[in-house]
């Protein structure tokens, strides 16, 4: 599975670091999201799930490879 983060939808919530801190983290001048593990281990991805479904601007896609 990979993710892909669409950065200029992101409205700096958090709630993907808050889901998942060891794939998504926030950038310090604006809040954005960035992608620190593109393909995640798959002990990750609930965690990767949850980030995808709670996102508020829709800006995560877990795509399968």
């Amino acid at each position: 599975m990979r993710v892909e983060l669409d950065e200029p939808k992101c409205v700096a919530s958090g709630q993907c670091v808050m889901a998942s801190p060891d794939v998504f983290d926030q950038r310090d001048e604006d809040g954005v999201a960035i992608l620190l593990a593109e393909t995640p281990d798959d002990d990750l991805l609930d965690e990767v799930r949850e980030a995808v479904a709670i996102c508020p601007a829709a800006a995560i896609r877990l795509v399968d490879e």
